[in-house]
C-alpha cells in the first residue's frame, strides 16, 4: 500500500514541476499564487502542512506588479515585514534601499534571524554599504527577487525563525 502511494506521488511530480515552471502566456497582468515547496512535502507524508499555518501567522498568498496579498489582504507598494506586523516602506525602487532606509533595525529587539530582501522583479546586487550596515545589526541577508522573497519569508516563518523581509512589488525592474 505504501509503495502504491509513492508510486502516485513520483507520478504526480513532473506535473507539479511543470506547473510551478508555467509563465503566464499573456502580458495581461493577473494575479500569481506563489508556489509552496510545503505542497510537494506533503506528497510524501500524505500530510497538508499548509492547513496548519496559525491564523495570527502571516502568509503571502500571492503578488502582482504592484503589491502584494497577504492573509487574503491586498498591499500595494514596498512592504517591511518584522515580527509578523506589515508596514509600508517607502522605497519604490531599488537604488532607494539604503542604511537609512532599513533604520528600523538599529532600534527593533530582538532581532530577526535573517532578513530577506525582495529586489523586485530580479537580484540586484547589494552594495558593500548595504551589506556592512545589515551586519551590523546581527541580521543575515538573503537578497532574491521578490517572488522568491516572498516564498522564503512564508516557509521561515512557518517554521517558527525570527525572519524579517522588505520587498519591493514584483513589477519593479531596477
Amino acid at each position: 500500500m505504501a509503495a502504491a502511494r509513492g508510486q502516485k506521488a513520483v507520478a504526480a511530480l513532473p506535473h507539479l514541476v511543470k506547473s510551478l515552471r508555467s509563465e503566464p502566456v499573456s502580458n495581461a497582468p493577473r494575479l500569481r499564487h506563489l508556489p509552496s515547496l510545503r505542497r510537494t512535502f506533503s506528497l510524501y507524508d500524505q500530510i497538508n502542512l499548509i492547513d496548519s499555518v496559525p491564523e495570527d501567522q502571516l502568509r503571502f498568498q500571492s503578488y502582482d506588479d504592484t503589491g502584494f496579498n497577504i492573509n487574503k489582504v491586498k498591499y500595494e507598494g514596498s512592504l517591511l515585514i518584522i515580527e509578523n506586523k506589515i508596514m509600508t516602506w517607502a522605497p519604490k525602487s531599488f537604488a532607494e534601499i539604503t542604511a537609512e532606509s532599513l533604520s528600523i533595525f538599529k532600534v527593533v529587539h530582538p532581532i530577526p534571524e535573517i532578513l530577506i530582501l525582495g529586489c523586485g522583479r530580479h537580484i540586484q546586487p547589494i552594495s558593500p554599504e548595504l551589506r556592512k550596515f545589515i551586519r551590523s545589526t546581527g541580521m543575515k541577508l538573503e537578497a532574491v527577487d521578490s517572488r522568491n522573497a516572498a516564498s522564503t519569508y512564508n516557509i521561515l516563518n512557518e517554521e517558527g525563525r525570527p525572519v524579517a523581509a522588505a520587498l519591493l512589488p514584483c513589477g519593479v525592474t531596477s
